[in-house]
């Protein structure tokens, strides 16, 4: 069971230095975040599973929600900034 925390945590760090690095497109930047949600998911399953408090038991569930509704948002974003601007390159958008 160690292990699997140690390996969710490494594919974690891993997550965040790849969205750290990627300047390209959107779409990508938005899947980076998509598997941080997915691998604290499963690190939450994993820690209330061995706890025994049943207080904590509903939270991996509001954690997937909250990540499914932030996906819907973000694939709504690229989207309309694909249709806007013709893609989703980062470079391209004028943020400021």
């Amino acid at each position: 069971m160690e292990l699997t925390k140690t390996i969710l945590a490494m594919a974690f760090m891993t997550t965040i230095l790849s969205l750290s690095t990627q300047h390209k497109h959107l779409m990508l930047a938005l899947m980076c975040i998509e598997t941080m949600m997915i691998l604290l998911f499963m690190l939450l399953v994993t820690y209330t599973s061995t706890s025994l408090t049943l207080s904590q038991a509903p939270m991996p569930i509001i954690l997937l929600t909250i990540s499914v509704c932030g996906a819907a948002v973000g694939l709504s974003l690229v989207v309309a900034i694909t249709r806007t601007h013709g893609n989703d390159f980062l470079k391209n958008l004028n943020l400021l």
